[in-house]
């Protein structure tokens, strides 16, 4: 009962029991030190009105690298999403731990549109581009780390470090966290509509406005162009944070990458580090267990326990952790 089933009686049993209200913020560190949320239905909710709107913890032009931290942390959400609904709890831990960090919005219609990331990935990574730029001359940082989920996570910072002259000198490390790397069949979604014909006019009516959407599809031409040559470039440490219950991007191991010359590649399967964390998707950029791979992968001298509880999809944690 330690996988599908685990998770089954998880969800059954919560819903039962009244389990999935809202936990609220979780504060780290000191007192006075920002709420870090780990629930992604109140996140989303708290922010996905309010794209152009920092998340806590995130944007501060004033602050300047520790020695402790030295490289500035960048926040590069996924589709669909928004800086301000995604970030809201990476962005106060990583605050509360030192980090400058900084976050923006890309890829919607309009800056001020809720949905964001759905635009051409070609054109989020150069976004990408000009808001590294921004971040090491306001902080004189020589590189930055870039931690993303989903498109973020992977296809545009990827895009933007194989194919942006110099970007791999800017760039020190990537952190991945269920991110579509090498496409999705969005748990076969996209392999029905070959079989019955409907995924050509649908991609047709997608790509018009919301390119990204058929770029991640499995076998996609921005996918093949993306792989070739390989996974990586050098001098830039991936780490991927991958769950067996990613419902968006299926099969989980396509978030994997593999390292090629002179890059290092950390794969990460969640349930194998916590059984007991059923996250999905969307709650992982909030989870406690996967957030905790996220400071130990920019922080590797300093590692720290990573922590075993209950999460659940959507909703995070119902207990305390072990």
């Amino acid at each position: 009962m330690r996988r599908g089933a685990f998770r089954s009686a998880l969800l059954a049993g919560a819903t039962a029991t009244g389990l999935l209200a809202a936990t609220g913020g979780t504060a780290y560190g000191a007192d006075d030190s920002l709420d870090v949320e780990h629930n992604f239905a109140v996140g989303f909710t708290q922010g996905f009105l309010h794209p152009a709107e920092s998340p806590p913890g995130a944007n501060d032009w004033d602050c300047e690298p520790t020695a402790e931290h030295p490289e500035p942390v960048v926040l590069v959400h996924g589709t669909m999403e928004n800086m301000n609904d995604l970030w809201r709890g990476a962005a106060p831990l990583l605050a509360n731990e030192g980090y400058c960090v900084f976050a923006f919005s890309y890829g919607g219609a309009s800056a001020g549109d809720p949905v964001q990331g759905v635009g051409s990935m070609v054109d989020g990574a150069a976004v990408l581009a000009d808001f590294v730029d921004r971040v090491r001359a306001a902080t004189g940082a020589a590189e930055v780390d870039l931690v993303g989920h989903s498109q973020g996570g992977g296809p545009v910072p990827r895009y933007y470090l194989k194919n942006h002259p110099g970007a791999a000198d800017k760039v020190g490390r990537l952190v991945g966290i269920t991110p579509s790397n090498h496409g999705t069949t969005l748990s076969g979604i996209t392999e029905l509509g070959r079989v019955l014909h409907l995924l050509e006019p649908v991609n047709g009516f997608l790509a018009k406005d919301h390119p990204a959407l058929v770029e991640q599809q499995i076998g996609s031409d921005f996918n093949r162009a993306l792989d070739a040559g390989g996974d990586t470039v050098p001098g830039v440490d991936y780490t991927v944070i991958a769950t067996q219950y990613d419902e968006i991007v299926t099969p989980y191991t396509n978030g994997y990458l593999t390292a090629g010359p002179g890059a290092t590649v950390h794969n990460i399967h969640v349930q194998e580090t916590c059984w007991k964390d059923a996250t999905d998707h969307l709650e992982a950029p909030y989870d406690p267990v996967v957030l905790t791979h996220v400071l130990n992968a920019l922080d590797p001298q300093h590692r720290r326990p990573v922590p075993c509880q209950v999460i659940l999809p959507l909703t995070g944690p119902v207990l305390p952790a072990d």
